[in-house]
């Protein structure tokens, strides 16, 4: 119990640390939720007694849910057990802005990786960034196929700096840092004009699930109201454009550490 609250309370605090007030009249902020666990079950995830997330599973990357600015209870319950709670937290979170939760790493080493979307555009450009959530794979290059490196030396937890490209296809490498192995080629990678994108490299290198790339489009309009209810999980799959929501999410791994402890008595 101790491990699940420690996760939760890592939960809170990058939220509290990377959530600024909003400076331009905003009253909500967005959040969003990947299960990057990959040997992690299905949880449903409860926003102030609300059902905002059902049945997430690995690779799931939840639309973003629009939460007011404020203070919520989350429960997180086994999926499809409205009766069981596995845990509750209370969260605050500020207005304005864009934000990712992921839930990584291997179950017996579960953590929270929390990052801030870039919701701000520009004309004929993408905004790309790598997230390297793979736990078995080794530091990695991202480049063009043969070329010099776009993204360098990234670490499993690593999440690089927005990379800015013209708009177009391109045929891009993951590597081994430092070599010229190609771990998975991504051919034919679309990147529209005005938008920003997250690569989730996720799954396992040797091992089940394989390791594969989800491409997400980050940010959009701030929402003017509250979709707290409505479910709205959106299955990702592999180098498809993914249009997605929640704090909550991470805390899921609070539910798998506490599995596992019951199994472990």
């Amino acid at each position: 119990m101790k491990k699940l609250m420690s996760l939760l309370g890592t939960l809170a605090l990058a939220f509290a640390l990377i959530v600024p007030v909003s400076a331009d009249g905003h009253e909500n902020a967005m959040v969003r939720v990947l299960h990057a666990s990959p040997d992690a079950p299905a949880v449903d995830v409860y926003v102030n007694g609300e059902v905002a997330v059902e049945g997430a599973e690995f690779k799931a990357l939840t639309d973003y849910l629009t939460l007011p600015a404020g203070d919520y209870n989350v429960e997180i319950k086994p999926a499809g057990d409205a009766e069981t709670v596995v845990v509750a937290a209370d969260l605050s979170i500020e207005a304005g802005k864009f934000y990712t939760a992921a839930a990584i790493g291997q179950l017996e080493n579960i953590e929270i990786a929390a990052m801030e979307d870039d919701a701000n555009f520009e004309d004929g450009k993408s905004k790309v960034r790598v997230a390297h959530f793979s736990p078995d794979a080794p530091a990695v290059d991202v480049a063009p196929k043969g070329g010099d490196p776009l993204f360098s030396n990234l670490e499993f937890k690593a999440v690089s700096d927005y990379g800015t490209l013209d708009a177009g296809t391109y045929d891009l490498e993951v590597r081994p840092a430092g070599a010229t192995d190609v771990v998975k080629a991504l051919d034919g990678v679309a990147l529209e004009g005005g938008k920003n994108y997250t690569a989730f490299a996720i799954g396992l290198l040797e091992g089940e699930p394989a390791f594969e790339v989800l491409l997400a489009a980050d940010g959009g309009e701030m929402a003017g109201a509250p979709e707290t209810g409505q479910g709205g999980l959106a299955q990702t799959a592999s180098m498809n454009w993914l249009l997605a929501v929640a704090v909550l999410g991470a805390a899921a791994a609070g539910f798998y550490v506490f599995r596992r402890q019951k199994q472990d008595a």
